[in-house]
């Protein structure tokens, strides 16, 4: 079950699961044919060096994310993950050749950690490798079978993945359990005094865990040789086998999450094992929920200690560099004095020094050899003469002449002047007092780290807070929304599709239908329930109606709107008239608001996750307080985008701004109308 992960430090000496097994790809391809067979790919994300999201669409439905990581795992996730602000080449490799395919199926390769998506797009099929095994990949296949992309290019012995190639599978670990007869089991005896659990695994395109699962239930120990089971035992395995296969590739499966003791996740599974009967389960409706919430759980955990190691290894790094300092520091305080006394004792006995550095100097140029002026010297000294009482050593080569003076010991450089050595004496003295206040505050420095580091602490190694969970849409987000000031659900459409999907199945006879008097406006329906609405819904709708029609493009301030009742309109042209898809006939007068004025508010609802509106400045303002009003203007609705989710970050309670800034623009661009525009107001 667990091969190249060891998170035992994490959960107290139970191992956590660390990659998917066979069986575990088996469910979730089945449950992924169900779920996203026939969708259309969106955006493509890369949101770290080896882990993929996939928007996914299907008409009429919410978009919903498939996650994809090399090497570890792939299901639907309902979490709302950060993505990169600049997508990697591979990202955009992925893109440019799979946007807006179709996903024509999904398929696990002869029953190996390797999944393939099938996406048809106008040039050919092409195929999303993804390999779970290793250090795993995801391979971008040509419709005629070329590697065009991979996140890891490499050489192998029994296959390369290079650009151009021909793309060919990893070679299977043994044989497709699926496919395997009664009697070819019998083979694994030739393995020998082998474990019959080390046989099963080396037979079969199957995991430890599951090879001790079917020995588990065919009551056989898994440390017997495999040359020791008879005829008996090897049914017993083969039935066992084919009940668990059955069991997820058919669907009937048991998804939990295995708990220990302590209430810690240590494996998922699609089914209960009997390894596991004696820890608790936490049972889901579909395996991919529940792989989403434990490796989500997983990573927060992981992320957790992470953080406290970085943490520990920063603060060690800081108090050696202040040991170092403390040191430097200690060294320079000593270091003043002794230079300055240095220098006064040099000056103390200055007349002295002077004739013992001339004697030396003189006696060297009169040809008298180093050996024997310095043994002249000692010799003197040992005899008591004055002259020489100074004198420690002397070192010929570079011209040091060492003094002993009083209780104290010093060189002098006999080509400088006695002065000049005085001199050096006091410059260092000078230097360390440099020395030691660029000690000083380089030590505080690094004490204000160190106390930095500490207020850091808790946010650092407290678990961290998981990503908020993907907010199910309602039926209505689908087209431009807002709700009133006096909580009416208002509705229009986005384009010529939403307009007729609109008006034929969603309008009732007892809503109000807006529509902006100019060609390229949406209809506007405010859904009643019966009730009357207010004079003041009424405007809210006009301008809703009049800000996303065409008006907008083309720079209006203002203008008029009309709106009238459900009977009123008619998909039925006069005689010899064709309408076009979204547009309709209204029959009958016209009730018009004049003189509607351009504006839409953005703003965000503090809850849970964080929740963009948008609509008329006068409804958006009665459910929130942050919110900015935008016009029409210069910027692109990209950069305006940028520009509203800034503002609302800055405007919204602290705690709330991380998450705002997170909020993909392309939620903030759905309520920013066709064209271009200007913040006019916070």
């Amino acid at each position: 079950m667990l091969k190249g992960l060891d998170l035992s430090h994490i959960f107290r000496g139970t191992k956590v699961k660390a990659e998917l097994t066979s069986f575990d790809i088996a469910v979730i391809v089945f449950e992924l044919n169900q779920r996203i067979k026939n969708v259309h790919i969106g955006k493509i994300y890369q949101i770290n060096p080896t882990t993929l999201l996939l928007k996914l669409r299907r008409p009429n439905e919410p978009p919903f994310h498939l996650l994809i990581e090399s090497g570890k795992r792939i299901h639907l996730t309902s979490y709302v993950l950060p993505k990169p602000l600049r997508p990697p080449n591979f990202c955009m490799a992925l893109r440019k050749n799979l946007g807006n395919g179709k996903i024509t199926d999904i398929q696990q390769h002869e029953f190996e950690r390797t999944i393939t998506i099938k996406v048809l797009k106008k040039e050919g099929e092409f195929q999303l490798v993804i390999e779970l095994f290793g250090e795993g990949n995801i391979i971008l296949v040509s419709p005629e079978n070329k590697i065009l992309h991979a996140l890891v290019y490499k050489r192998m012995r029994d296959r390369n993945v290079l650009r151009g190639e021909n793309f060919q599978y990893a070679p299977p670990r043994g044989r497709n359990p699926l496919e395997v007869r009664r009697e070819e089991i019998n083979e694994i005896k030739n393995f020998g005094q082998l474990m019959i659990v080390k046989g099963l695994t080396k037979f079969l395109s199957i995991g430890g865990l599951y090879a001790e699962e079917i020995l588990l239930r065919a009551e056989i120990d898994k440390n017997s040789p495999c040359e020791a089971l008879g005829k008996q035992e090897f049914d017993k395995i083969f039935t066992q086998l084919q009940l668990v296969l059955s069991s997820l590739t058919a669907g009937n499966t048991e998804p939990c999450i295995i708990v220990d003791e302590n209430g810690k996740g240590v494996d998922v599974t699609p089914i209960r094992l009997k390894k596991h009967e004696h820890l608790q389960a936490k049972a889901f409706g579909k395996f991919n929920e529940a792989i989403d919430e434990f490796y989500m759980e997983t990573k927060l955990k992981t992320d957790t200690t992470q953080a406290a190691r970085v943490f520990k290894r920063q603060l060690a790094k800081l108090q050696r560099i202040l040991e170092k300092q403390q040191k430097a520091l200690e060294d320079s305080k000593m270091e003043i004095p002794r230079n300055k006394k240095l220098g006064e004792l040099i000056y103390a006995h200055l007349g002295e020094l002077q004739l013992l550095r001339q004697r030396i100097m003189k006696e060297k140029e009169n040809g008298k050899p180093w050996k024997r002026i310095i043994s002249d010297f000692q010799r003197e000294k040992k005899n008591g003469i004055i002259s020489a009482r100074y004198f420690q050593a002397l070192d010929s080569k570079h011209r040091i002449l060492t003094v002993s003076i009083e209780d104290s010991t010093l060189q002098l450089d006999l080509n400088r002047s006695i002065q000049a050595n005085a001199a050096k004496f006091y410059e260092k003295a000078k230097k360390a007092q440099r020395k030691l206040e660029g000690a000083q505050k380089a030590l505080q420095g690094t004490r204000t780290k160190i106390e930095q580091l500490h207020k850091k602490k808790p946010q650092i190694v407290k678990v961290q807070k998981p990503p908020p969970v993907r907010r199910e849409k309602a039926w209505y987000e689908k087209f431009r929304w807002f709700y009133s000031s006096s909580n009416l659900l208002v509705i229009g459409g986005r384009d010529a599709t939403t307009n007729e999907v609109l008006i034929k199945k969603h309008m009732e006879p007892h809503d109000v239908v807006f529509h902006a008097d100019i060609i390229g406006a949406p209809f506007v329906l405010i859904k009643t329930e019966g009730k009357t609405p207010s004079e003041q819904s009424l405007k809210q709708a006009a301008q809703f109606g009049a800000s996303y029609s065409r008006a907008w493009k083309e720079m209006f301030g203002a203008i008029d709107v009309y709106w009238f009742h459900p009977e009123q309109v008619s998909k039925s042209p006069p005689s010899g008239q064709h309408l076009k898809k979204g547009s309709f006939i209204i029959r009958g007068a016209k009730n018009f608001i004049r003189k509607v004025p351009l504006a839409v508010a953005i703003g965000v609802q503090i809850e849970d996750p964080a929740r963009i509106i948008g609509g008329p400045p006068e409804a958006i303002s009665k459910h929130t307080k942050v919110y900015v009003i935008i016009v029409p203007g210069e910027h692109k609705s990209s950069q305006l985008a940028k520009q509203v989710r800034r503002v609302l970050a800055e405007k919204a309670p602290k705690d709330w701004r991380k998450q705002i800034l997170e909020t993909p623009l392309e939620e903030i661009q759905s309520f920013i109308p066709s064209g271009k525009g200007n913040i006019k107001s916070v």
